[in-house]
Protein backbone atom coordinates (compact mmCIF):
# COMPACT_ATOMS: atom_id res chain seq x y z
CA UNK A 1 0.00 0.00 0.00
CA UNK A 2 2.88 2.38 0.72
CA UNK A 3 4.12 1.99 -2.86
CA UNK A 4 0.59 2.61 -4.20
CA UNK A 5 0.17 5.77 -2.07
CA UNK A 6 3.58 7.03 -3.17
CA UNK A 7 2.69 6.33 -6.80
CA UNK A 8 -0.55 8.32 -6.46
CA UNK A 9 1.53 11.22 -5.12
CA UNK A 10 3.78 10.84 -8.16
CA UNK A 11 0.77 11.00 -10.50
CA UNK A 12 -0.37 14.20 -8.80
CA UNK A 13 2.91 15.86 -9.81
CA UNK A 14 3.29 14.10 -13.18
CA UNK A 15 -0.17 15.27 -14.31
CA UNK A 16 0.60 18.94 -13.65
CA UNK A 17 0.70 20.88 -16.95
CA UNK A 18 4.41 21.76 -16.74
CA UNK A 19 5.51 18.19 -15.98
CA UNK A 20 3.19 16.84 -18.69
CA UNK A 21 4.77 19.26 -21.16
CA UNK A 22 8.29 17.98 -20.37
CA UNK A 23 7.05 14.40 -20.64
CA UNK A 24 5.46 15.07 -24.04
CA UNK A 25 8.66 16.76 -25.29
CA UNK A 26 10.68 13.76 -24.14
CA UNK A 27 8.35 11.27 -25.86
CA UNK A 28 8.35 13.27 -29.10
CA UNK A 29 12.14 13.75 -29.17
CA UNK A 30 12.70 10.12 -28.16
CA UNK A 31 10.55 8.83 -31.01
CA UNK A 32 12.31 11.18 -33.41
CA UNK A 33 15.82 10.01 -32.44
CA UNK A 34 14.67 6.40 -32.40
CA UNK A 35 13.59 6.77 -36.02
CA UNK A 36 16.82 8.42 -37.20
CA UNK A 37 19.51 5.78 -37.85
CA UNK A 38 22.63 6.27 -35.76
CA UNK A 39 21.01 8.72 -33.32
CA UNK A 40 20.05 6.89 -30.13
CA UNK A 41 18.78 7.78 -26.64
CA UNK A 42 22.25 7.82 -25.05
CA UNK A 43 23.53 10.41 -27.54
CA UNK A 44 20.36 12.51 -27.20
CA UNK A 45 20.34 12.56 -23.40
CA UNK A 46 24.05 13.39 -23.42
CA UNK A 47 23.32 16.26 -25.80
CA UNK A 48 20.71 17.64 -23.39
CA UNK A 49 22.81 17.30 -20.23
CA UNK A 50 23.74 21.01 -20.16
CA UNK A 51 20.04 21.73 -19.50
CA UNK A 52 20.50 20.22 -16.03
CA UNK A 53 22.01 23.57 -15.00
CA UNK A 54 18.74 25.37 -15.73
CA UNK A 55 15.83 22.89 -15.51
CA UNK A 56 14.50 21.39 -12.22
CA UNK A 57 15.50 17.77 -11.62
CA UNK A 58 11.96 16.34 -11.69
CA UNK A 59 11.11 17.90 -15.06
CA UNK A 60 14.46 16.87 -16.51
CA UNK A 61 14.21 13.22 -15.52
CA UNK A 62 10.61 13.00 -16.73
CA UNK A 63 11.87 14.23 -20.12
CA UNK A 64 14.82 11.82 -20.07
CA UNK A 65 12.48 8.90 -19.29
CA UNK A 66 10.27 9.96 -22.21
CA UNK A 67 13.31 10.03 -24.50
CA UNK A 68 14.40 6.58 -23.30
CA UNK A 69 10.98 4.97 -23.81
CA UNK A 70 10.34 6.95 -27.01
CA UNK A 71 13.56 5.78 -28.63
CA UNK A 72 12.59 2.17 -27.89
CA UNK A 73 9.27 2.82 -29.70
CA UNK A 74 10.77 4.77 -32.60
CA UNK A 75 13.54 2.26 -33.31
CA UNK A 76 10.97 -0.17 -34.71
CA UNK A 77 10.06 2.29 -37.50
CA UNK A 78 13.60 2.34 -38.87
CA UNK A 79 13.99 -1.42 -38.49
CA UNK A 80 10.74 -2.16 -40.33
CA UNK A 81 10.84 0.46 -43.09
CA UNK A 82 14.58 0.83 -43.69
CA UNK A 83 15.97 -2.49 -42.35
CA UNK A 84 18.47 -0.38 -40.39
CA UNK A 85 18.24 -0.95 -36.63
CA UNK A 86 19.21 2.16 -34.68
CA UNK A 87 20.39 0.04 -31.74
CA UNK A 88 21.48 -3.56 -31.27
CA UNK A 89 18.23 -4.42 -29.44
CA UNK A 90 16.22 -3.58 -32.59
CA UNK A 91 18.13 -6.00 -34.83
CA UNK A 92 15.68 -8.84 -34.18
CA UNK A 93 12.67 -6.67 -35.05
CA UNK A 94 14.21 -6.00 -38.46
CA UNK A 95 14.37 -9.74 -39.27
CA UNK A 96 10.61 -10.11 -39.72
CA UNK A 97 9.48 -6.46 -39.75
CA UNK A 98 11.24 -5.52 -42.98
CA UNK A 99 10.02 -8.73 -44.64
CA UNK A 100 6.44 -7.77 -43.68
CA UNK A 101 7.01 -4.31 -45.19
CA UNK A 102 8.26 -5.87 -48.44
CA UNK A 103 5.07 -7.94 -48.57
CA UNK A 104 2.94 -4.78 -48.30
CA UNK A 105 2.20 -5.22 -44.58
CA UNK A 106 4.30 -2.37 -43.18
CA UNK A 107 1.25 -0.84 -41.47
CA UNK A 108 0.45 -4.05 -39.57
CA UNK A 109 4.11 -4.47 -38.56
CA UNK A 110 4.25 -0.92 -37.21
CA UNK A 111 0.91 -1.40 -35.41
CA UNK A 112 1.90 -4.60 -33.61
CA UNK A 113 5.24 -3.01 -32.65
CA UNK A 114 3.56 0.11 -31.22
CA UNK A 115 0.77 -1.70 -29.36
CA UNK A 116 3.17 -4.37 -28.12
CA UNK A 117 5.52 -1.65 -26.87
CA UNK A 118 2.61 -0.07 -24.98
CA UNK A 119 1.50 -3.36 -23.39
CA UNK A 120 5.01 -4.47 -22.43
CA UNK A 121 6.08 -1.00 -21.30
CA UNK A 122 3.07 -0.86 -18.97
CA UNK A 123 3.78 -4.35 -17.57
CA UNK A 124 7.44 -3.42 -17.04
CA UNK A 125 6.49 -0.19 -15.29
CA UNK A 126 4.05 -2.07 -13.02
CA UNK A 127 6.85 -4.47 -12.08
CA UNK A 128 9.19 -1.53 -11.43
CA UNK A 129 6.53 0.06 -9.19
CA UNK A 130 6.05 -2.94 -6.91
CA UNK A 131 9.46 -4.65 -6.97
CA UNK A 132 11.73 -1.60 -6.63
CA UNK A 133 10.71 -0.89 -2.97
CA UNK A 134 11.50 -4.53 -2.08
CA UNK A 135 15.01 -4.18 -3.56
CA UNK A 136 15.46 -0.91 -1.64
CA UNK A 137 14.39 -2.50 1.66
CA UNK A 138 17.01 -5.21 1.21
CA UNK A 139 19.70 -2.73 0.21
CA UNK A 140 19.14 -0.46 3.22
CA UNK A 141 21.12 -3.00 5.29
CA UNK A 142 24.27 -1.97 3.38
CA UNK A 143 27.27 -0.58 5.26
CA UNK A 144 30.44 0.98 3.78
CA UNK A 145 31.89 -2.45 2.90
CA UNK A 146 28.68 -3.47 1.10
CA UNK A 147 28.54 -0.16 -0.75
CA UNK A 148 32.11 -0.62 -1.96
CA UNK A 149 31.39 -4.18 -3.09
CA UNK A 150 28.23 -2.99 -4.84
CA UNK A 151 30.21 -0.35 -6.71
CA UNK A 152 32.78 -2.99 -7.71
CA UNK A 153 29.88 -5.05 -9.06
CA UNK A 154 28.57 -1.99 -10.93
CA UNK A 155 31.96 -1.33 -12.49
CA UNK A 156 32.53 -4.95 -13.49
CA UNK A 157 28.98 -5.38 -14.81
CA UNK A 158 29.11 -2.31 -17.03
CA UNK A 159 32.53 -3.39 -18.38
CA UNK A 160 31.27 -6.91 -19.09
CA UNK A 161 27.97 -5.90 -20.67
CA UNK A 162 28.77 -2.82 -22.73
CA UNK A 163 31.07 -3.57 -25.62
CA UNK A 164 32.25 -6.61 -27.53
CA UNK A 165 35.36 -7.24 -25.46
CA UNK A 166 35.81 -7.59 -21.70
CA UNK A 167 39.42 -6.37 -22.01
CA UNK A 168 38.40 -3.21 -23.90
CA UNK A 169 35.65 -2.58 -21.35
CA UNK A 170 38.14 -2.86 -18.48
CA UNK A 171 40.59 -0.53 -20.25
CA UNK A 172 37.85 2.09 -20.68
CA UNK A 173 36.80 1.59 -17.05
CA UNK A 174 40.39 2.01 -15.80
CA UNK A 175 40.72 5.27 -17.71
CA UNK A 176 37.46 6.47 -16.16
CA UNK A 177 38.65 5.56 -12.65
CA UNK A 178 41.90 7.44 -13.27
CA UNK A 179 40.01 10.53 -14.49
CA UNK A 180 37.71 10.24 -11.47
CA UNK A 181 40.72 10.72 -9.17
CA UNK A 182 41.37 14.22 -10.55
CA UNK A 183 40.60 16.96 -8.06
CA UNK A 184 41.02 17.54 -4.33
CA UNK A 185 41.47 14.47 -2.10
CA UNK A 186 38.56 14.56 0.35
CA UNK A 187 40.65 13.03 3.15
CA UNK A 188 43.84 15.11 2.95
CA UNK A 189 42.69 18.21 1.05
CA UNK A 190 45.60 17.86 -1.38
CA UNK A 191 45.08 18.41 -5.15
CA UNK A 192 45.63 15.34 -7.35
CA UNK A 193 46.45 15.24 -11.08
CA UNK A 194 45.34 18.84 -11.61
CA UNK A 195 48.61 19.96 -13.33
CA UNK A 196 48.25 23.34 -11.64
CA UNK A 197 44.93 24.10 -13.34
CA UNK A 198 42.41 25.62 -10.88
CA UNK A 199 39.56 24.52 -13.17
CA UNK A 200 40.37 20.90 -12.29
CA UNK A 201 40.29 21.29 -8.51
CA UNK A 202 36.63 20.20 -8.44
CA UNK A 203 37.38 17.31 -10.78
CA UNK A 204 36.34 16.79 -14.39
CA UNK A 205 32.81 17.97 -15.09
CA UNK A 206 30.81 14.80 -15.77
CA UNK A 207 28.42 16.66 -18.08
CA UNK A 208 31.29 17.87 -20.29
CA UNK A 209 32.80 14.39 -20.45
CA UNK A 210 29.48 12.70 -21.26
CA UNK A 211 28.51 15.19 -23.97
CA UNK A 212 31.98 14.97 -25.50
CA UNK A 213 32.14 11.17 -25.54
CA UNK A 214 28.59 10.41 -26.60
CA UNK A 215 27.49 13.42 -28.66
CA UNK A 216 30.61 14.96 -30.25
CA UNK A 217 32.47 11.64 -30.42
CA UNK A 218 29.50 9.85 -31.98
CA UNK A 219 28.95 12.65 -34.51
CA UNK A 220 32.61 12.52 -35.56
CA UNK A 221 32.47 8.75 -35.84
CA UNK A 222 29.28 8.72 -37.94
CA UNK A 223 30.70 11.44 -40.19
CA UNK A 224 33.91 9.44 -40.65
CA UNK A 225 31.87 6.32 -41.38
CA UNK A 226 30.01 8.13 -44.16
CA UNK A 227 26.52 6.82 -43.47
CA UNK A 228 25.08 8.91 -46.28
CA UNK A 229 26.53 6.51 -48.80
CA UNK A 230 25.09 3.45 -47.08
CA UNK A 231 21.42 4.29 -46.92
CA UNK A 232 18.92 1.61 -47.75
CA UNK A 233 15.59 1.74 -49.50
CA UNK A 234 12.78 3.17 -47.37
CA UNK A 235 9.74 0.93 -47.80
CA UNK A 236 6.48 2.69 -48.63
CA UNK A 237 3.53 2.51 -46.26
CA UNK A 238 0.74 0.60 -47.94
CA UNK A 239 -2.63 -0.59 -46.69
CA UNK A 240 -4.19 -0.01 -43.29
CA UNK A 241 -2.27 0.80 -40.12
CA UNK A 242 -4.72 -1.34 -38.16
CA UNK A 243 -4.46 -5.08 -37.55
CA UNK A 244 -7.00 -7.71 -38.52
CA UNK A 245 -8.60 -10.07 -35.99
CA UNK A 246 -6.12 -12.74 -37.06
CA UNK A 247 -3.18 -10.37 -36.49
CA UNK A 248 -4.48 -9.59 -32.99
CA UNK A 249 -4.83 -13.29 -32.24
CA UNK A 250 -1.25 -13.97 -33.30
CA UNK A 251 0.21 -10.93 -31.50
CA UNK A 252 -1.28 -10.67 -28.02
CA UNK A 253 0.36 -13.77 -26.54
CA UNK A 254 3.70 -12.71 -28.02
CA UNK A 255 3.36 -9.30 -26.34
CA UNK A 256 2.92 -10.84 -22.90
CA UNK A 257 5.64 -13.45 -23.37
CA UNK A 258 8.03 -10.75 -24.59
CA UNK A 259 7.25 -8.59 -21.55
CA UNK A 260 8.01 -11.45 -19.17
CA UNK A 261 11.33 -12.05 -20.94
CA UNK A 262 12.26 -8.37 -21.06
CA UNK A 263 11.75 -7.01 -17.55
CA UNK A 264 13.61 -9.57 -15.39
CA UNK A 265 16.56 -9.85 -17.79
CA UNK A 266 16.73 -6.06 -18.22
CA UNK A 267 16.80 -5.69 -14.42
CA UNK A 268 19.83 -7.97 -14.03
CA UNK A 269 23.28 -6.35 -13.57
CA UNK A 270 24.43 -8.07 -16.77
CA UNK A 271 21.05 -7.89 -18.50
CA UNK A 272 20.28 -5.43 -21.29
CA UNK A 273 17.75 -5.73 -24.11
CA UNK A 274 19.64 -7.88 -26.63
CA UNK A 275 19.22 -11.22 -24.85
CA UNK A 276 15.45 -10.98 -24.13
CA UNK A 277 14.68 -9.90 -27.71
CA UNK A 278 16.56 -12.93 -29.05
CA UNK A 279 14.90 -15.28 -26.55
CA UNK A 280 11.49 -13.86 -27.43
CA UNK A 281 12.11 -14.34 -31.16
CA UNK A 282 13.19 -17.96 -30.83
CA UNK A 283 10.35 -18.71 -28.40
CA UNK A 284 7.77 -17.34 -30.83
CA UNK A 285 9.35 -19.33 -33.65
CA UNK A 286 9.06 -22.54 -31.61
CA UNK A 287 5.50 -21.88 -30.41
CA UNK A 288 4.07 -20.48 -33.63
CA UNK A 289 1.40 -22.37 -35.56
CA UNK A 290 2.92 -20.84 -38.70
CA UNK A 291 6.68 -21.55 -38.38
CA UNK A 292 7.04 -21.52 -42.16
CA UNK A 293 6.38 -17.75 -42.15
CA UNK A 294 9.46 -17.00 -40.07
CA UNK A 295 12.04 -15.49 -42.35
CA UNK A 296 9.24 -14.38 -44.68
CA UNK A 297 7.50 -11.84 -42.40
CA UNK A 298 5.83 -13.47 -39.37
CA UNK A 299 3.95 -10.96 -37.23
CA UNK A 300 4.88 -12.79 -34.00
CA UNK A 301 8.54 -12.16 -34.84
CA UNK A 302 7.84 -8.43 -34.61
CA UNK A 303 5.40 -8.47 -31.67
CA UNK A 304 7.49 -10.53 -29.24
CA UNK A 305 10.92 -8.87 -29.63
CA UNK A 306 9.46 -5.34 -29.62
CA UNK A 307 7.60 -6.13 -26.39
CA UNK A 308 10.75 -7.60 -24.85
CA UNK A 309 12.75 -4.51 -25.88
CA UNK A 310 10.37 -2.08 -24.16
CA UNK A 311 9.92 -4.19 -21.03
CA UNK A 312 13.72 -4.39 -20.76
CA UNK A 313 13.85 -0.57 -20.85
CA UNK A 314 11.75 -0.53 -17.66
CA UNK A 315 13.92 -3.28 -16.20
CA UNK A 316 17.12 -1.29 -16.79
CA UNK A 317 15.74 1.52 -14.62
CA UNK A 318 15.37 -0.75 -11.57
CA UNK A 319 19.06 -1.41 -10.82
CA UNK A 320 19.83 2.21 -11.74
CA UNK A 321 17.33 3.70 -9.27
CA UNK A 322 17.59 1.13 -6.46
CA UNK A 323 21.29 0.19 -6.54
CA UNK A 324 22.97 2.80 -8.72
CA UNK A 325 24.03 0.16 -11.29
CA UNK A 326 23.76 1.25 -14.96
CA UNK A 327 23.33 -1.69 -17.32
CA UNK A 328 23.15 0.26 -20.59
CA UNK A 329 24.82 3.28 -22.16
CA UNK A 330 21.63 5.30 -21.70
CA UNK A 331 21.48 4.36 -18.01
CA UNK A 332 25.12 5.46 -17.64
CA UNK A 333 24.25 8.88 -19.06
CA UNK A 334 21.24 9.16 -16.76
CA UNK A 335 23.56 8.31 -13.86
CA UNK A 336 25.74 11.26 -14.88
CA UNK A 337 22.61 13.46 -14.89
CA UNK A 338 21.86 12.43 -11.29
CA UNK A 339 25.47 13.29 -10.48
CA UNK A 340 25.01 16.71 -12.11
CA UNK A 341 22.14 17.44 -9.70
CA UNK A 342 24.17 16.19 -6.74
CA UNK A 343 21.74 13.26 -6.30
CA UNK A 344 23.21 9.87 -5.40
CA UNK A 345 21.34 6.89 -6.84
CA UNK A 346 20.97 3.77 -4.74
CA UNK A 347 18.91 2.64 -1.74
CA UNK A 348 18.81 6.13 -0.18
CA UNK A 349 17.30 7.64 -3.34
CA UNK A 350 13.77 6.48 -2.49
CA UNK A 351 13.90 8.05 0.99
CA UNK A 352 15.84 11.22 0.14
CA UNK A 353 14.28 11.95 -3.27
CA UNK A 354 11.00 10.02 -3.02
CA UNK A 355 8.97 12.71 -4.80
CA UNK A 356 11.31 12.70 -7.79
CA UNK A 357 11.44 8.89 -8.06
CA UNK A 358 7.69 8.31 -7.85
CA UNK A 359 6.97 11.18 -10.26
CA UNK A 360 9.44 9.59 -12.67
CA UNK A 361 7.72 6.19 -12.36
CA UNK A 362 4.25 7.76 -12.75
CA UNK A 363 5.46 9.58 -15.86
CA UNK A 364 6.37 6.22 -17.42
CA UNK A 365 2.71 5.17 -17.34
CA UNK A 366 1.66 8.49 -18.88
CA UNK A 367 4.49 8.34 -21.42
CA UNK A 368 3.35 4.94 -22.64
CA UNK A 369 -0.07 6.39 -23.48
CA UNK A 370 1.48 9.46 -25.15
CA UNK A 371 3.78 7.26 -27.24
CA UNK A 372 0.93 5.04 -28.41
CA UNK A 373 -0.94 8.15 -29.55
CA UNK A 374 2.17 9.64 -31.20
CA UNK A 375 3.44 6.59 -33.03
CA UNK A 376 0.61 5.37 -35.22
CA UNK A 377 -1.06 8.63 -36.38
CA UNK A 378 2.28 10.37 -37.04
CA UNK A 379 4.08 7.49 -38.73
CA UNK A 380 4.10 9.33 -42.09
CA UNK A 381 5.96 12.20 -40.40
CA UNK A 382 8.56 9.81 -38.96
CA UNK A 383 9.11 8.34 -42.41
CA UNK A 384 9.84 11.81 -43.83
CA UNK A 385 12.52 12.32 -41.18
CA UNK A 386 14.52 9.52 -42.77
CA UNK A 387 15.18 11.88 -45.71
CA UNK A 388 17.17 14.39 -43.60
CA UNK A 389 20.78 14.48 -44.94
CA UNK A 390 23.05 12.89 -42.29
CA UNK A 391 25.74 15.64 -42.52
CA UNK A 392 23.15 18.15 -41.29
CA UNK A 393 22.55 15.96 -38.25
CA UNK A 394 26.24 15.61 -37.42
CA UNK A 395 26.91 19.34 -37.78
CA UNK A 396 23.84 20.16 -35.68
CA UNK A 397 24.96 17.81 -32.90
CA UNK A 398 28.39 19.44 -32.65
CA UNK A 399 27.01 23.00 -32.73
CA UNK A 400 24.36 22.25 -30.07
CA UNK A 401 26.93 20.45 -27.88
CA UNK A 402 29.35 23.38 -28.02
CA UNK A 403 26.68 25.99 -27.36
CA UNK A 404 25.20 23.96 -24.49
CA UNK A 405 28.50 23.38 -22.69
CA UNK A 406 29.62 27.00 -23.08
CA UNK A 407 26.22 28.37 -22.05
CA UNK A 408 26.16 26.17 -18.93
CA UNK A 409 29.32 27.64 -17.40
CA UNK A 410 30.62 30.39 -19.74
CA UNK A 411 33.93 28.52 -19.67
CA UNK A 412 36.25 28.29 -22.67
CA UNK A 413 38.20 25.64 -20.72
CA UNK A 414 35.11 23.41 -20.63
CA UNK A 415 34.65 23.83 -24.39
CA UNK A 416 38.25 22.73 -24.86
CA UNK A 417 37.63 19.71 -22.61
CA UNK A 418 34.48 18.95 -24.62
CA UNK A 419 36.49 18.55 -27.81
CA UNK A 420 39.24 16.59 -26.03
CA UNK A 421 36.60 14.11 -24.89
CA UNK A 422 34.96 14.28 -28.32
CA UNK A 423 38.21 13.21 -29.98
CA UNK A 424 38.65 10.51 -27.33
CA UNK A 425 35.08 9.34 -27.96
CA UNK A 426 35.73 9.17 -31.70
CA UNK A 427 38.90 7.10 -31.18
CA UNK A 428 37.08 4.78 -28.77
CA UNK A 429 34.25 4.18 -31.28
CA UNK A 430 36.79 3.84 -34.09
CA UNK A 431 38.67 1.07 -32.27
CA UNK A 432 35.61 -0.51 -30.59
CA UNK A 433 36.19 0.63 -26.99
CA UNK A 434 32.88 1.21 -25.15
CA UNK A 435 32.47 4.74 -23.76
CA UNK A 436 29.92 3.96 -21.02
CA UNK A 437 32.43 2.23 -18.67
CA UNK A 438 34.60 5.37 -18.80
CA UNK A 439 31.67 7.56 -17.69
CA UNK A 440 30.65 5.11 -14.96
CA UNK A 441 34.23 4.94 -13.69
CA UNK A 442 34.45 8.74 -13.67
CA UNK A 443 31.25 9.00 -11.60
CA UNK A 444 31.75 6.10 -9.20
CA UNK A 445 35.49 6.46 -8.52
CA UNK A 446 35.15 9.13 -5.76
CA UNK A 447 32.21 7.32 -4.11
CA UNK A 448 33.96 3.93 -4.25
CA UNK A 449 37.12 5.45 -2.77
CA UNK A 450 35.14 7.04 0.07
CA UNK A 451 33.29 3.81 0.89
CA UNK A 452 36.52 1.81 0.79
CA UNK A 453 38.25 4.19 3.20
CA UNK A 454 35.30 4.17 5.59
CA UNK A 455 35.16 0.36 5.57
CA UNK A 456 38.90 0.09 6.20
CA UNK A 457 38.67 2.62 9.05
CA UNK A 458 35.88 0.61 10.71
CA UNK A 459 37.77 -2.68 10.26
CA UNK A 460 41.09 -1.11 11.40
CA UNK A 461 42.75 -1.69 8.06
CA UNK A 462 41.60 -5.28 7.50
CA UNK A 463 41.02 -5.81 3.77
CA UNK A 464 39.32 -9.11 4.53
CA UNK A 465 36.22 -7.16 5.67
CA UNK A 466 35.10 -6.97 2.03
CA UNK A 467 35.04 -10.79 1.82
CA UNK A 468 34.12 -11.96 5.32
CA UNK A 469 30.89 -9.93 5.64
CA UNK A 470 28.20 -12.16 4.03
CA UNK A 471 26.51 -9.59 1.79
CA UNK A 472 29.74 -7.86 0.78
CA UNK A 473 31.41 -11.20 0.08
CA UNK A 474 28.45 -12.35 -2.05
CA UNK A 475 28.62 -9.18 -4.16
CA UNK A 476 32.37 -9.68 -4.63
CA UNK A 477 31.75 -13.29 -5.67
CA UNK A 478 29.20 -12.17 -8.29
CA UNK A 479 31.72 -9.60 -9.57
CA UNK A 480 34.40 -12.30 -9.89
CA UNK A 481 31.92 -14.55 -11.70
CA UNK A 482 31.12 -11.79 -14.20
CA UNK A 483 34.83 -11.34 -14.83
CA UNK A 484 35.70 -14.98 -15.45
CA UNK A 485 32.43 -16.37 -16.88
CA UNK A 486 32.83 -14.96 -20.44
CA UNK A 487 36.36 -16.37 -20.70
CA UNK A 488 35.30 -19.77 -19.36
CA UNK A 489 32.32 -19.85 -21.71
CA UNK A 490 34.48 -19.09 -24.74
CA UNK A 491 36.96 -21.80 -23.67
CA UNK A 492 34.18 -24.39 -23.25
CA UNK A 493 32.76 -23.55 -26.69
CA UNK A 494 36.24 -23.74 -28.21
CA UNK A 495 36.83 -27.19 -26.64
CA UNK A 496 33.46 -28.40 -27.93
CA UNK A 497 34.26 -27.26 -31.48
CA UNK A 498 37.63 -29.05 -31.33
CA UNK A 499 35.95 -32.28 -30.18
CA UNK A 500 33.64 -32.13 -33.19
Amino acid sequence: MEAFDALMGGFAIALQPTTLMWGFIGCFVGTLVGVLPGIGPALTIALLLPLTYHVPATSMFVMFAGIYYGAAYGGSTTSILLNTPGESAAVVTALEGNKMARRGRAGQALATAAIGSFVAGTIGTLALTFFAPLVVDAALAFGPAEYFSLMVLSLVAVSAVLGNSMLRGLVALSLGLLLGMIGVDLQTGQPRFTFGRPELLDGIEVTVAAVGLFAVGEALYLAWQGRESKGGEVMKLSGSLWMSKKDWGRSWKAWFRGAFFGFPIGAMPAGGAELPTLLSYYTEKKLSKHPEEFGQGAIEGVAGPEAANNAAAAGVLMPLLTLGIPTSATAAIMLSAFEGYGIQTGPQLFSQQGGLVWTLIASLYIGNVILLVLNLPLVSLWVKLLKIPPPWLYAGIIVISTAGVYGAGNSVFNVGMLFVFGLLGYLMRRFDFPAAPLIVGLILAPMAEQSMRQALTISQGEWSTFFTRPLSGSLMAVSLLLLVAPTLWRQIRSNKSLLK
